[in-house]
């Protein structure tokens, strides 16, 4: 009789609580519909009707009352792991096999120096070029990354700050500013340093500093941060890795893309896109979010669509001062193409560049105005096997997995060889988890070698260029060679810079490698025979 009177009167006090954090939500959502009616009557019919409006945002009596004009807003994925205390957990758990500060040149990495300094020309990305780890890092890897801000953000504990195992960083507790007041940018006695960041790089790292930003970082009257603003104003304002709300809208609970970059990608008509030609894609509802004086965009999904959510981040890009590769003009932070997604493959990349009008840097030894590419994972994938099988990237990096009882989407975005029975064994059931691996490592192997042989032509291809400038080649020749050492640039970086295309889409792997050696070598041949033609002259 005891324990039923207890755990009566348990249930009755959570019925009352219930109600009354029913009535204290519909109360806070009544104050704020007079003037954002859209977004409350899409809640009100959302999975979070009942979560109330203060839950996120503070201050909202001030508000109301006209003393404060605009509500705090929390970005803190925290908030959301009240509720979906699962998917928060998994999100920000560690990958232990993955290791902080390791070098993509090193010599076991995608591209080992000499020849990644070689073919990078001393572009920034030379100075340090870190392997990603977990979205956990992601943040805070940025801050640290000696490439990006001259060495003024510094771990608080110096190296055992890579200690740091799962659980949600928040980065302002782990990384200090050295310099905290100043607000220049600039390389400032850090050796081995660059300071390559700029304010469009927190884009793909954190949705902290969304409500201050325009679409594209244009700046507007109205914005805190803009693409021409100062960087570290943007990073100051930056505290929580990949926010729930890059995918999940936190008002009516719909799939969602509020990367401006991508948004416009989908949705221009100048250019065709992978999205334009691609398959499996869900619509995208844009809209104008705007309600502080600009104008900034959000893509509704019609459907859960973990290829667009993850295209929000994993592309090829622009996020940086270029140049017109036509006129050899200065592209800045003025310009929009500092914040581009092309979205396309490499059958048309530099066709879209050169519509576009940019290049990322001239190369100091050919003279080819090149492209650093960064990860065009998504754009790898479209139309692959397995993409043309209607699997989507939260099959195998994300997939449902059982937890208490019930079924959730798994939010530790990994390798499938860390997830073998919800993955590849649900479709190859006549394997075991140790044969796929095997399967996987010898997908791997092949890929590098065909990476490895890009290379070496393309090693050769400088020499031959260093030669045939010593030697007087003419400068029809040279562009000519510039242009062929272009397209084996961005055929062999696609793949260096894409995280697994040798199983994203290994067809497509093979054909770029390939291209690239061998406009490698008809660049290569193309040099010899001008500098034997021209020493043959010189004979006679």
């Amino acid at each position: 009789m005891q324990l039923t009177r207890s755990l009566l009167a348990r249930c009755l006090a959570l019925a009352v609580a219930g109600t009354f954090a029913s009535i204290a939500s519909a109360a806070n959502s009544a104050s704020c519909a007079g003037c954002h009616k859209d977004i409350t009557e899409s809640n009100h019919i959302s999975a979070h009707k009942n979560v109330a409006c203060s839950t996120c945002h503070s201050d909202l009596d001030k508000h109301v009352a006209g003393q404060v004009k605009r509500p705090g807003t929390n970005n803190d994925p925290a908030v959301c792991g009240t509720c979906h205390k699962e998917q928060f957990t998994s999100l920000y758990k560690a990958n232990d096999k993955r290791e902080a500060r390791k070098s993509k040149t090193a010599a076991n990495g995608p591209s080992p120096n000499p020849f990644f300094n070689m073919a990078l020309g001393g572009h920034g990305f030379t100075t340090e070029h870190d392997e990603p780890r977990s979205h956990n890092f992601m943040l805070m890897d940025q801050m640290l990354v000696d490439r990006g801000w001259g060495g003024r953000f510094q771990p608080k504990e110096g190296w055992l700050y890579a200690a740091h195992g799962s659980g949600a960083i928040k980065a302002w507790d782990m990384v200090k500013d050295i310099w905290p007041g100043d607000n220049q940018q600039k390389v400032r006695g850090v050796p081995g340093t660059a300071a390559a960041g700029n304010a469009v790089c927190w884009t793909c790292k954190t949705t902290d500093p969304m409500l201050g930003w325009a679409y594209l970082g244009d700046p507007k009257p109205g914005t805190t941060f803009s693409r021409t603003g100062s960087p570290i104003d943007v990073m100051r304002a930056s505290n929580h890795a990949l926010n729930c709300n890059f995918c999940h809208d936190p008002h009516n609970a719909k799939p969602r893309i509020v990367r401006d970059a991508l948004i416009q990608a989908v949705t221009r008509t100048d250019f065709p896109s992978v999205y334009n030609e691609g398959r499996n894609w869900a619509k995208v509802d844009v809209k104008d979010a705007g309600v502080r004086g600009f104008v900034r965009k959000v893509g509704y999904l019609s459907k859960p669509d973990s290829k667009l959510m993850c295209a929000q981040c994993h592309v090829e890009y622009v996020c940086n001062p270029g140049l017109d590769p036509k006129t050899g003009k200065k592209v800045g932070f003025d310009s929009r193409l500092t914040n581009l997604f092309p979205f396309v493959t490499t059958d048309t990349i530099e066709k879209f560049y050169d519509h576009v009008g940019y290049a990322d840097f001239k190369h100091p030894l050919t003279g080819a105005k090149l492209i650093k590419m960064q990860h065009p994972d998504t754009e790898t994938y479209n139309n692959s096997v397995h993409d043309k099988a209607g699997i989507g990237c939260a099959a195998c990096h994300m997939p449902k997995v059982k937890k208490g009882g019930k079924t959730i989407t798994n939010h530790w975005a990994t390798s499938p060889r860390n997830y073998m029975k919800e993955t590849c064994l649900t479709c190859h059931k006549d394997k075991t988890a140790k044969q796929m691996n095997q399967v996987i490592d010898a997908m791997h192997n092949h890929y590098t070698g065909k990476v490895r042989n890009a290379e070496q032509r393309m090693t050769e291809m400088f020499n031959a260029f260093e030669i045939a400038k010593a030697a007087g080649v003419s400068e029809d020749v040279l562009e000519q060679a510039r242009k062929l050492h272009a397209t084996a640039h961005v055929n062999w970086e696609w793949n260096t810079a894409t995280n697994g295309a040798w199983f994203h889409n290994p067809e497509l792997a093979m054909k770029q490698l390939d291209t690239a050696a061998k406009s490698a070598t008809k660049a290569r041949d193309l040099l010899r025979k001008a500098v034997a033609d021209k020493q043959g002259a010189a004979k006679k």
